[in-house]
């Protein structure tokens, strides 16, 4: 009996052996998890950037507005008074440098026409006295005295001539009594004042149009006093406007008026952008963010790349589609468009910029 139980008891401990092989063998043919990888389709919409290794930068936010250049900015004003026959532009047209604008009748002209024959016939008339006192004085008929008068007189009948063709040009004076009102630069007619019919006096002192040459233009940055110190010329801009707040414009700071505006209690800076594209539109409101350079240097990478959770930071690191994994981060410090890490990343290190959230999420969950 003790012979029986014995065996059945070697019989036992050879199944639960064979059993555990075969459990082994099974648990061997199950295949091995891999890790995660992006795909060739997701690939096409993940970006992704190198770690940059950069000066720190300060940002400081200020409002105010876009300015015609005022070096390209002219009143144009009617040198003349009378009748408007035409006028050929509207506010917000481009013009072109000599293009007529506008067209007045005027009998004024009639006066700086007549001046200008006077002064031809003036003149014609001192050079045949001149010739006849030359004449005269080779003849011995006269001194040379009158001959110094007769050259005198010519030269004062020449002086008188070109000051009434400086005149006509200046008037712009043809056959006629029409005055045409020519445009002096190439630009967009930023001011108009004149309409057909119009009667125009004289003595009139306003202007009748403003054109501006808009192709380079001014951001004017509005400074608390608060801050008038930590602003310097040559520091770094963005202007962002409200009509188009997606595009960022660069430039940097190349005046500083030292006085403080009364109406808005802050000084005023300039940024020179250009705006060959005309996106950026006189008297339109805009937001300039200027940048101060700071004499350290830190990692720095996209803002878009950090992932917030459970109050902490990470971003997803890149090494290949198949190798990409979760790495927390410090910051030092943010600014618009830039964090600056403090610890978690190397400088060869590239982060994912788009769909980091995603991979993110199939990483850790």
């Amino acid at each position: 009996m003790k012979k029986n139980i014995k065996n059945i008891g070697i019989v036992l401990l050879v199944m639960l052996a064979l059993t555990s092989c075969n459990k082994e063998k099974t648990e061997d043919k199950e295949p091995i998890q891999k890790g995660f990888v992006i795909s060739n389709e997701m690939m096409k919409n993940t970006t992704v950037v190198d770690v940059q290794d950069d000066y720190v930068e300060d940002e400081m936010s200020f409002f105010g507005k876009i300015s015609a250049d005022k070096n390209q900015y002219i009143d144009i004003y009617p040198l003349v008074g009378g009748n408007v026959m035409s006028v050929n532009v509207e506010l917000g047209d481009y013009v072109h440098a000599g293009q007529i604008m506008a067209t007045i009748r005027s009998t004024e002209l009639a006066g700086f026409q007549k001046d200008l024959s006077d002064a031809r016939n003036e003149v014609a008339v001192a050079e045949n006295n001149l010739r006849v006192a030359q004449d005269l004085y080779a003849g011995k008929l006269n001194t040379e005295k009158d001959v110094l008068e007769a050259k005198s007189l010519l030269q004062k009948a020449k002086d008188e001539l070109r000051r009434s063709q400086s005149v006509s040009q200046v008037y712009n004076v043809k056959n006629g009594s029409i005055y045409n009102v020519i445009a002096p630069i190439s630009g967009y007619v930023v001011q108009k004042n004149i309409n057909k019919d119009m009667q125009l006096r004289s003595d009139r002192s306003e202007n009748i149009f403003d054109v501006a040459n808009t192709k380079n233009v001014w951001a004017i940055v509005n400074i608390n006093e608060s801050d008038i110190s930590k602003v310097s010329l040559g520091m770094k801009a963005k202007v962002y406007t409200l009509a188009d707040p997606s595009t960022v414009f660069t430039g940097k700071i190349d005046k500083i008026f030292k006085i403080i505006d009364p109406e808005t209690n802050a000084m005023q800076a300039r940024v020179v952008l250009e705006n060959a594209s005309g996106q950026l539109i006189p008297e339109s409101k805009a937001t300039i963010k200027v940048l101060k350079t700071e004499n350290k240097k830190a990692l720095s990478i996209p803002k878009q790349a950090l992932i917030f959770d459970d109050n902490r930071y990470f971003v997803v690191i890149f090494k290949s589609q198949s190798d990409v994994k979760v790495q927390e981060v410090r910051i030092l410090k943010e600014t618009g468009e830039k964090a600056y890490i403090s610890d978690g990343l190397q400088n060869d290190d590239k982060v994912v910029t788009a769909n980091q959230l995603l991979i993110y999420r199939a990483l850790t969950e």
